[in-house]
């Protein structure tokens, strides 16, 4: 393969890779909106731990909820993409954020799990992690 092929390639796979993360941010901004919309406030956007990362952090009452951002083209895709392994990591990433914020340790902990899809409205579930 030539170096030009390869320079194509590599740009090609950026371009794709710099979508998906426009996409992923699009998709976390239309939560937030949904959450707030509901009544919350948002404490956090893309909390990066060495242990996970948390896509949102909202409180509502005495609730904070830990708020994982699955955009997928279908439904199956986004079951498919909730393993034990990512649930894991966004536990780990919570006690984390909750360690470095002492004052919500008290207050009741969700792990909430939102499906964006296309044309549809954000599926909030509750306590889905």
């Amino acid at each position: 393969m030539s170096s030009n092929a390869n320079d194509d390639q590599a740009r090609q796979l950026s371009d794709v890779r710099r979508r998906r993360y426009r996409s992923g941010l699009n998709a976390e901004m239309v939560v937030a909106a949904v959450y707030m919309a509901l009544g919350h406030r948002i404490l956090g956007r893309r909390f990066k731990t060495p242990v996970g990362e948390i896509d949102l952090i909202a409180i509502k009452g005495r609730r904070v909820a830990f708020v994982e951002v699955k955009r997928r083209a279908s439904s199956e895709e986004a079951e498919d993409a909730i393993t034990l392994t990512m649930r894991r990591r966004v536990r780990r990433a919570a006690d984390l954020w909750l360690a470095r914020n002492p004052q919500y340790q008290s207050h009741d902990v969700g792990f909430d799990l939102v499906f964006v899809l296309p044309w549809r409205f954000p599926i909030v579930m509750r306590d889905a992690l």
